[in-house]
């Protein structure tokens, strides 16, 4: 990492080199990634692309369903939904208003550490876009009308979940691996809370829990990272609550020592869904590019891996068949996941025993790593091809602390990956014997 740059208006900055248009390295590094932490605790980075006359702005916020009490879950989701049905300055006709006039776009997403916010526009109307963000963040009016029209969406949206078999089979999954820990927990709740939350509810949950401390903001596309800087700034620059609170703290996951299976009843329904697995590493384990390649080789390259060739392809025993590996801020599910005929649940999971297995076993063959290698590594540049790309890759700098230089060392972290590594990941977490197994269906 480049030596920081003191600048006169008091920030720390990265760099102050602005890459020539269409001379720039495909992979963003400390050359051409700029990053600002301004007085009131938000990080802004920048990078220039003038070979289109757009721009994305993306970002979070540190406040997320951790902060939800266990009375009120959906809370800080519902508060993210209603941050542009209305604010101080415009209602919420007037706020589509402003974006559809230029042709740009601007969305909030609630999650469990944070709730992030994605837009986009010409380079021209940046400030605009940045008031809209602004006044969204820190101006929402929470109008009666609107609140009740959102809460009927979420409540339907809660109607079809309880409906879903792949749904209600993750939450399941999830309740299980995460017992008596938050991420057990769904981040839209229940419909009886939904029903119980108040206007008022919204509206001390955003006065104390939205501040600047801890935000980041990423701005890719046809502007000078300088000029990006100054404007982030101007919009967010003087935002302060001095009482916001820090995130709380997660606690350990309990690891399952036995197979644990619970069953969902869903009636009228003509498929099960399964979901198997454990609490895998999180983004800042030392193992995570081991589990990464591994859990590719296992159910993810080509047709879903070793998982979709043995349960789908050679058994026909599911209409799809995969695993993933979630790794986040904390412990994400390591997981395989089918969709079979409800006469054929138990043998699915026998058979995704046996791969896990012989995953946890026996070495993977250098074959099999050396192709989930050449994805890896391939469908970078390509991730990174457009604005949204980017600010999605810098986003994920900051949140996981991976150091400007990650893309650029990126492919050579991938090659160290040996057959060794990922049978001591695959090993450390799973165990055929030892998981959780959630099934939804009739």
């Amino acid at each position: 990492m480049k030596r920081a740059k003191r600048l006169d208006i008091g920030y720390s900055i990265f760099n102050t080199q602005y890459p020539i248009p269409n001379t720039q390295s495909s992979l963003p590094g400390p050359d051409d990634i700029t990053r600002v932490d301004l007085p009131n605790g938000i990080t802004v980075l920048a990078r220039s692309n003038f070979n289109s006359p757009s721009i994305t702005v993306s970002g979070y916020v540190t406040v997320g369903g951790l902060f939800d009490s266990d009375e009120k879950l959906g809370l800080a989701d519902f508060v993210s939904a209603a941050l542009m049905r209305g604010t101080e300055k415009r209602d919420f006709q007037g706020i589509y208003q402003a974006l559809e006039s230029v042709g740009a776009s601007l969305g909030f997403n609630g999650a469990t550490h944070t709730t992030g916010f994605g837009s986009k526009s010409l380079a021209e109307d940046l400030p605009l876009l940045l008031e809209l963000l602004s006044e969204g963040l820190r101006q929402p009016v929470f109008p009666e009308t609107q609140i009740e029209r959102l809460r009927a969406q979420l409540l339907t949206g809660l109607t079809l979940r309880a409906q879903d078999t792949r749904d209600m089979a993750d939450l399941t999954f999830d309740q299980i691996v995460y017992k008596d820990h938050p991420y057990s927990r769904p981040e839209d709740g229940y419909p009886e809370m939904i029903q119980a939350i108040t206007r008022q509810d919204l509206v001390d949950f955003h006065q104390k829990h939205y501040g600047p401390r801890g935000m980041v903001v990423a701005v890719v596309g046809a502007v000078a990272p300088e000029d990006a800087v100054e404007k982030v700034r101007s919009a967010l620059g003087d935002w302060t609550n001095p009482n916001q609170p820090h995130p709380p703290q997660l606690p350990s996951v309990t690891p399952l020592e036995e197979l644990v299976t619970q069953r969902v009843d869903i009636p009228g329904k003509t498929q099960a869904d399964i979901i198997l697995g454990v609490a895998g590493p999180s983004r800042s384990a030392e193992e995570f590019f081991d589990a990464a390649l591994g859990n590719s080789i296992f159910g993810q390259f080509g047709m879903m891996g070793r998982i979709g060739e043995a349960v789908r392809e050679k058994a026909g025993l599911a209409y799809y068949a995969f695993s993933r590996m979630s790794a986040g801020m904390g412990p994400g599910p390591w997981s395989v996941s089918a969709g079979v005929n409800p006469e054929n649940v138990e043998k699915a999971i026998e058979l995704i025993r046996a791969e896990i297995k012989r995953f946890v076993t026996e070495p993977v063959d250098e074959d099999e790593l050396n192709d989930s290698k050449a994805n890896f590594i391939g469908r970078l540049p390509l991730a990174l091809e457009s604005n949204g790309g980017v600010s999605g890759a810098l986003l994920n700098l900051e949140r996981y602390d991976l150091g400007l230089d990650y893309y650029l060392r990126y492919a050579e972290r991938v090659e160290a990956v040996t057959p060794e590594g990922v049978l001591a990941a695959a090993s450390k977490y799973l165990h055929p014997d030892k998981l959780a197994v959630a099934v939804a269906g009739p």
